[in-house]
């Protein structure tokens, strides 16, 4: 079975990237996450969407250039 949350560290290493940048992805609000109890957590559908958003970004700043 698929974890369905994620530490914040974990969540680092499933997108490549260092802690810090999760945190500060966190606080932009680019990335979702829940508190639960003191821990923080983000889903793996969190993870999904910030994905799915990195993807799309290049194509709407093609078309955006086009225009």
């Amino acid at each position: 079975m698929e974890k369905l949350m994620y530490r914040p560290v974990e969540a680092a290493q499933a997108l490549g990237m260092g802690r810090t940048a999760v945190f500060a992805l966190i606080k932009s609000g680019r990335l979702r996450s829940i508190k639960l109890g003191g821990a923080r957590f983000i889903t793996a559908e969190a993870l999904r969407a910030f994905v799915r958003e990195l993807e799309d970004e290049p194509a709407t700043r093609a078309k955006a250039e086009v225009a």
